[in-house]
């Protein structure tokens, strides 16, 4: 079993409007994500704690409106996520638990034994999550790798014996995990897509039985899957590989597809942001001065430009768009970027540095300072929303589904 990613020492943190909250006081976690709601931002987590994994009810999470998620080393929206994928979270206290999209649970929920095997760790009450990666994308950021000290297989199917170290001078005293994996197991090398079979085929596992891999550094996509056992003898809170990347090559032709896929996905629902200040004109024009949230391409951002026309729309904490019935450009703001500025030293994850100004004739309700809003450059397309990604009634309780599917704490 992977050895739990819990820091109990942590103090509660609540994130505050219009301030991007320091990533050195979030709670840091790691769980299956076994539900998306992906219009909301929001889903549950198995999350890992000191007993046995499998017993651990999901807790459920929101992503903070700058919240960033990563997948295969690239920026990614919720829905990019296949269920079952080990995800590392940073997460805090509800910001407002009056509005809060998930339950909000006593704030030393995480240092509780809830019992039946599950251990401590697994409830945390930071449940709105800064930064939400999967394992590659955690190695990365870390400079960490997996590194493969023995395999063993027996008709396609094996557990390896690893430790996850620094790249660079991890020859250190690490802990070995054991981690299971089958036929269904991908592995990277290059541009192609090859597997276990190939592997014996070419001598670098064995067909049956044990090999010493040396240490052989590469990344890990780690789930969770049932495993035979009568969940006594530990089968059940061992992790799984889903993916093995051989080489640099093969995860960054991952990260380019996903990057690629987050950039189309961004330019159709337009790029996040908040409202720093608003300044009135007369007969409804304002000038609105906005920061971009970040973990995203930068090709996204260089399409912000001095003098580009551009619409405003506001949204609410989950990134929806309040609209009419014609989709999110029916009632959002038009206008012109009159600026833009990049903030230099060190830059809080979730904002991007980068701030607008932009000037509308028609400024809307729902653009005001701390307020999210979402900014489409002219070169973006105008597109037309599915149900559940917009407001229908310009009620920022309005949501799909409603909180009533969630118990109250």
């Amino acid at each position: 079993m992977l050895t739990p990613t819990l820091t109990i020492a942590n103090e509660p943190f609540r994130p505050k409007a219009g301030k991007f909250p320091p990533l050195e006081k979030a709670h840091a976690y790691r769980g299956e994500i076994v539900f998306v709601d992906h219009a909301n931002r929001r889903g549950s987590l198995r999350v890992e704690g000191t007993g046995k994994f499998y017993r651990n009810d999901p807790q459920p999470f929101a992503m903070l409106p700058y919240g960033v998620i990563r997948y295969h080393g690239a920026p990614a929206d919720l829905r990019d996520i296949p269920l079952g994928t080990v995800m590392h979270a940073q997460a805090f206290l509800p910001p407002d638990p009056k509005i809060s999209a998930v339950p909000v649970l006593p704030v030393d929920s995480k240092t509780k034994d809830v019992g039946h095997y599950r251990g401590i760790g697994t409830t945390p009450a930071e449940n709105h999550v800064l930064l939400l990666e999967d394992e590659p994308s955690h190695c990365l950021d870390q400079g960490m790798v997996w590194k493969l000290k023995e395999v063993e297989l027996e008709n396609n199917t094996g557990r390896i014996i690893a430790s996850r170290q620094p790249k660079v001078g991890g020859d250190g005293n690490f802990s070995d995990e054991e981690l299971t994996f089958d036929s269904a197991t991908r592995i990277w090398r290059g541009r192609e897509r090859i597997t276990v079979a190939d592997m014996i085929a070419e001598d670098a596992w064995p067909a049956s039985g044990k090999k010493d891999l040396g240490g052989q550094a590469v990344l890990l996509g780690i789930t969770w899957k049932p495993a035979a056992g009568d969940g006594l003898s530990g089968a059940f809170t061992r992790f799984h590989i889903s993916d093995i990347w051989l080489d640099d090559a093969s995860i960054g032709h991952a990260a380019q597809l996903q990057t690629e896929t987050h950039k189309v996905f961004i330019r159709s629902r337009w790029m996040p942001a908040w409202v720093d200040a608003v300044e009135y004109g007369k007969f409804g024009r304002a000038t609105v001065t906005a920061t971009l949230f970040g973990g995203m391409d930068p090709s996204l951002y260089a399409d912000f430009q001095k003098g580009v026309g551009a619409q405003m729309n506001a949204a609410e904490n989950t990134l929806k768009h309040t609209s009419g019935h014609y989709g999110p450009s029916h009632m959002a703001s038009a206008g012109k970027i009159l600026d833009v500025t990049q903030a230099t030293g060190k830059i809080p994850l979730g904002s991007s540095g980068i701030q607008i100004q932009y000037e509308t004739d028609l400024i809307i309700e729902g653009i005001r300072p701390t307020r999210i809003v979402r900014v489409r450059p002219q070169s973006w397309p105008k597109m037309q929303l599915p149900r559940e990604e917009y407001l229908f009634n310009f009620d920022h309780e309005d949501r799909f589904p409603t909180p009533a599917i969630f118990p109250k704490y």
